[in-house]
């Protein structure tokens, strides 16, 4: 049985978060240039801090010290680089430089030390060393667009979400070749690891569907159908729920892990900001266009970027009830978490 939450208007009003441990929320502000530093669990803002032109996505080491941005660019000027930002000491402490028209995008933790990036504008996977600051192996994967990426426990593998191909390309990261590429469905974008990894979700945005492969055979499960441009996954284990944001509907859907029923969505009341332009804007003006969707480290809190409204609103991950609406920079998307707060 599906139910409706129908949320009230946002009041532009920081709420405290209930939550007894200090931590930091990242969120990348691609039309700005900036990353934003939120303490966690006052919703206070940190630190702004400059990145590349288009920043699209943020990850956090393991160990919370340290966050990668990708600097995609813009649609006239590829971007080519990654901002490394130190969390506790708030500020930009290197700059990784990729070849030219690289658009790197999504980003995975390795390690402490490695990260992976996707590389649009060489249909590759990219690994970085972030304490050299330096590429040290590439991986074509010769797919169109590869947008997001997911890596496995055991970082044996890595899937990439390639939008214009509509496929998913599975790589052996030890070998560092490409497996195979999986048909997903037109305009394969979001991606996520469920049911302790044993299952692979893909948000197909021009199909209104989400695929879903089994991880290790490789075989797709299931295409579910999601009208409203299904755009990114994130997956809720300890709960059995994936949560997909569909921007043209307005809406977060809570989808059975399981049974791979929607359970619920959240039907956004966020006010778009229309006079600050933005890239979706004008396809979806009367949208909020909730594309970012992040849960938290500690499983409790559930964190969703408005990139038509400037905001990210904050969620209870058992209830789903908001608890607080935080103003960010111009259009935010990627976000990261840590269970570090900004030192004083």
């Amino acid at each position: 049985m599906r139910c409706i939450l129908r949320l009230m208007p946002v009041v532009f009003t920081l709420f405290v978060i209930p939550d007894t441990s200090a931590a930091t929320l990242l969120a990348a502000n691609k039309s700005e240039a900036t990353v934003s530093l939120f303490d966690l669990p006052t919703a206070q803002l940190r630190a702004t801090l400059p990145t590349g032109a288009g920043p699209h996505e943020v990850a956090v080491s393991p160990d919370g010290q340290r966050a990668l941005v990708t600097n995609y660019g813009t649609r006239e000027t590829p971007g080519n680089s990654l901002t490394v930002v130190d969390v506790p000491g708030a500020k930009v402490i290197g700059t990784i430089v990729l070849a030219a028209d690289t658009k790197p995008h999504g980003v995975e933790w390795l390690d402490k030390q490695r990260a992976v990036v996707t590389a649009e504008g060489t249909r590759s996977l990219l690994v970085v060393d972030v304490d050299a600051l330096e590429v040290t192996q590439t991986v074509a994967f010769d797919q169109s667009v590869g947008h997001m990426v997911a890596v496995s426990a055991d970082l044996g593998r890595a899937y990439v979400a390639n939008i214009g191909s509509g496929t998913v390309s599975v790589i052996d990261l030890a070998k560092g070749r490409k497996i195979s590429d999986l048909s997903a469905g037109e305009g394969s974008e979001g991606i996520a690891l469920a049911g302790n990894q044993k299952q692979l979700w893909v948000t197909n945005r021009a199909a209104g569907t989400v695929s879903v492969f089994d991880s290790g055979k490789l075989d797709k499960l299931a295409d579910i159908p999601l009208p409203g441009f299904p755009i990114r996954a994130e997956a809720d284990d300890p709960r059995g729920r994936v949560y997909v944001t569909i921007p043209q509907a307005d809406a977060l859907v809570v989808i059975d892990r399981d049974s791979l029923e929607e359970l619920s969505r959240l039907q956004f009341d966020v006010p778009p900001d229309r006079s600050r332009r933005t890239l979706f804007g004008d396809m979806l003006p009367d949208s909020s266009i909730p594309i970012g969707v992040l849960l938290s480290g500690d499983g409790e809190s559930l964190f969703v970027a408005h990139s038509n409204s400037h905001v990210i609103t904050v969620y209870d991950a058992q209830s789903l009830e908001r608890r607080a609406t935080i103003p960010t920079g111009l259009e935010p998307d990627g976000m990261g978490w840590s269970p570090l707060d900004v030192a004083p």
